[in-house]
């Protein structure tokens, strides 16, 4: 069965720190892009990050919301992908949500270029 399993969400205060953890069984994450997704309460699914690997190297991007607060990662040997997430906000709290999709080059915010999914991951951000 394909599939991605999410971890590591909960409840942090404003400024504090979550990692979030997206694990793939029955294919190999290291030869797709990965994307991290969030959706908040009345809002739009909106993109955060993605990773693209290429011939040429790749691309990594964030969201102008996030930048410079998180960070995605791969560890390629544990079929795992990360989401680090840093100096967290209350407008970070949302379902978080990680992606796999078969392209290697353009934007990665884009929901129909994934074809798999994770179940999603609750992020709350409250003092």
């Amino acid at each position: 069965q394909l599939q991605l399993v999410e971890s590591g969400g909960g409840l942090v205060q404003p400024g504090g720190s979550l990692r979030l953890s997206c694990t793939a069984s029955g294919f190999t994450l290291g030869g797709y892009a990965i994307g991290w997704f969030r959706q908040a309460p009345g809002k739009e699914r909106e993109g955060v990050s993605f990773s693209c690997i290429s011939s040429s190297g790749g691309v990594t991007n964030y969201a102008d919301s996030v930048k410079g607060r998180f960070t995605i990662s791969r560890d390629n040997a544990k079929n795992t992908v990360y989401l680090q997430m840093n100096s967290l906000k209350p407008e970070d709290t949302a379902i978080y949500y990680c992606a796999a999709g078969a392209f290697y080059y353009g934007s990665g915010y884009a929901s129909a270029r994934y074809d798999y999914w994770g179940q999603g991951t609750q992020v709350t951000v409250s003092s």
